[in-house]
């Protein structure tokens, strides 16, 4: 399938729910799953990764003015979301990317890919689990400047404060907290029995961590990592939770390295 690099559709992963997903390149799928911050935080991932994939990059439901619907009420909800849009398109040997709650998704979506369509994972900074003596920081307790501590090693450069912020995005991020706390408020942000099934997922995973993060440390991803049958933690400096934003040439480098490893086209 050729796509435009600035292609928009949407696609019905369920009868009722319309999915606003962008899609570039051609070549292996990569499916690319943002966190809380939205779609333009993995926008440069989605980007580079187009040069030699197709990359699909959907805009989870609730996010950015989107509908969601009135059963979508959990990240499983989303995760089998996705794998019926994998189905449907007939999509094998794909690379699933997730950013913090994507991670949480791609971790979700693997213990639950049955036709085995999905061949790599990569989880950056990803939430999802319970790890006793590793608590995820409550977000939602965090201000604006308390987020920016939490989640950038150089929270000064990319703090931004809210009273800046035109009204209308300001309203829609409001909007995309809301519907954070609908899917991972309670219990807040893992699935209790995610952990003990990691260990049944045969793909191959890449946790990626941000040396700096005090969202979810690295030891809570050496811990998530640990949990697989098949999964490798790398530890990325001078980054925090969003390390593809701070240190780009480096966790590229990763993923790319990950996806030459993970790619299976004559796997059946």
């Amino acid at each position: 399938m050729t796509t435009d690099s600035h292609s928009l559709a949407h696609a019905a992963a369920c009868d009722d729910l319309d999915l606003t997903l962008s899609e570039a390149g051609t070549g292996r799928p990569v499916l690319v799953l943002h966190g809380g911050g939205g779609p333009a935080t993995v926008a440069g991932i989605a980007s580079h990764l187009s040069r030699t994939a197709h990359t699909l990059t959907p805009v989870h439901p609730g996010w950015e003015g989107t509908p969601r619907p009135d059963w979508l009420t959990g990240v499983d909800d989303l995760a089998m979301a996705y794998l019926h849009l994998l189905h449907d398109r007939g999509l094998r040997n794909v690379l699933v990317i997730g950013s913090s709650l994507g991670g949480w998704i791609a971790a979700e979506m693997a213990v639950r890919d049955t036709a085995g369509a999905i061949s790599g994972l990569v989880m950056i900074d990803a939430v999802g689990v319970h790890i006793a003596d590793e608590p995820i920081t409550d977000f939602f307790a965090l201000d604006a400047r308390g987020v920016a501590k939490h989640s950038w090693r150089d929270p000064d450069r990319y703090y931004v404060d809210p009273a800046a912020i035109p009204a209308d995005q300001l309203a829609i991020r409001q909007a995309n907290m809301a519907t954070m706390r609908v899917l991972a408020g309670e219990p807040y942000m893992h699935d209790a029995k995610l952990l003990r099934r990691l260990s049944r997922v045969d793909a191959p995973a890449l946790l990626l961590w941000g040396e700096s993060d005090r969202v979810v440390t690295p030891a809570y991803g050496a811990a998530y990592a640990a949990a697989f049958a098949n999964a490798r933690l790398e530890v990325v400096p001078e980054a925090g939770h969003l390390p593809h934003i701070e240190q780009p040439e480096a966790t590229l480098a990763l993923i790319d390295a990950h996806a030459h490893r993970t790619d299976t086209p004559d796997a059946t």
